[in-house]
């Protein structure tokens, strides 16, 4: 039985894109060799690396633009660290946006560095909003927000204009919805969600923020090490930078973002209607920030949970229950997710009506 699977990440990619990478974990380019064994330093390799940060920034709009792209490790955990050690100045101050556990966790990390201001923070309602109407210090080194609250199924629908830098977590809705992203100085992004597997990290950056804070920087944790060495500063995750090629060239075979984006919001419209539709159903987030990546939802009668989750398992759903955060349910629905495998869902939450 086909799995229809709404892990919140490691993730669902495109069938197609399996198929490839399958292919390639056995002969290369027709090489005789692995993508799992062979150089980093290849000219095969090199080519994948380079056409993978060319069509990051062409899928973006960002290319001509002043901006690089690098796919490097340690996840958006990392990039918690790397921001403030790259951007803050000696004595310095961030401002951060707390929506999340996640946008938490930045805030922790900046902390190290200097003043951390927190502008905003929803954590009074369990993070089940976006904050809003928060002013942003002029003298701030650069503003740090997270698109889209994994865990607790919120997004921004609207950001911030500043003149300072702006940084921004895109880990969970990368590549999924249109943007000007031009008016972001620092995008990083997990792969493992909208791009790829686990173990590459995308980042985008403006080169002309950097190099102006003053700060002696780790090699590893200087951005602008990773862009003069091309992303081969230290040997890369070779078959997750590959797959995530496969992935951006699957996008953009698609129509581009535009294209993946009406898809998506297909998808998340099929079912938060069902959700709004069905009284043994509630959201678990704020209608008007609601995500359209992850889709995080209650049974309103805790009694009809062994039955629920007898049918949607029934029906090959994988991935389904919420995070121990929110509890109840988060149906993550990425770009490679089909609407089809949207409607069994929907199909299994109205069969629920009949059982009870």
């Amino acid at each position: 039985m086909k799995k229809h699977n709404y892990s919140a990440g490691p993730s669902i990619l495109p069938q197609e894109v399996f198929e490839k990478a399958s292919k390639a974990v056995l002969d290369f380019n027709n090489s005789g060799l692995s993508i799992l064994e062979i150089s980093h330093r290849s000219k095969d390799f090199v080519a994948v690396m380079d056409e993978a940060r060319a069509l990051a920034l062409d899928l973006l709009g960002l290319t001509g633009k002043g901006y690089q792209a690098l796919f490097l490790q340690g996840g958006a955990s990392t990039a918690f660290l790397m921001a403030p050690y790259n951007l803050m100045k000696e004595n310095g101050k961030a401002a951060y946006l707390d929506s999340g556990t996640w946008a938490t966790a930045a805030i922790k990390e900046a902390k190290l560095f200097g003043e951390t201001v927190i502008v905003g923070s929803s954590k009074d309602d369990n993070y089940t909003y976006v904050p809003k109407g928060y002013e942003i210090p002029a003298d701030a080194d650069y503003f740090h927000c997270t698109s889209n609250n994994t865990i607790f199924g919120t997004q921004m629908k609207e950001f911030p204009s500043t003149n300072v830098p702006v940084v921004c977590d895109m880990s969970s809705d990368i590549f999924s919805r249109e943007l000007d992203f031009s008016k972001f100085d620092l995008i990083y992004a997990g792969a493992q969600k909208n791009m790829g597997p686990a173990g590459a990290t995308l980042v985008v950056v403006k080169e002309e923020i950097l190099g102006k804070n003053g700060r002696t920087i780790p090699s590893m944790l200087d951005y602008s090490k990773h862009i003069k060495a091309e992303s081969m500063y230290n040997t890369p995750s070779v078959f997750a930078v590959y797959v995530s090629l496969l992935t951006l060239q699957w996008i953009k075979e698609k129509g581009g973002v535009a294209a993946v984006e009406k898809l998506n919001n297909a998808k998340a419209e099929l079912l938060y209607n069902e959700i709004d539709r069905n009284p043994l159903f509630k959201g678990a987030a704020n209608v008007e920030d609601r995500s359209n990546m992850n889709v995080t939802f209650l049974l309103t009668n805790a009694d009809h949970t062994e039955t629920f989750d007898k049918l949607w398992k029934e029906a090959g759903i994988s991935g389904l229950p919420g995070h121990r955060s929110v509890g109840g349910y988060r149906a993550s629905i990425y770009n490679a997710m089909p609407i089809e495998s949207v409607q069994v869902l929907v199909d299994v939450m109205k069969a629920l009506e009949t059982k009870v």
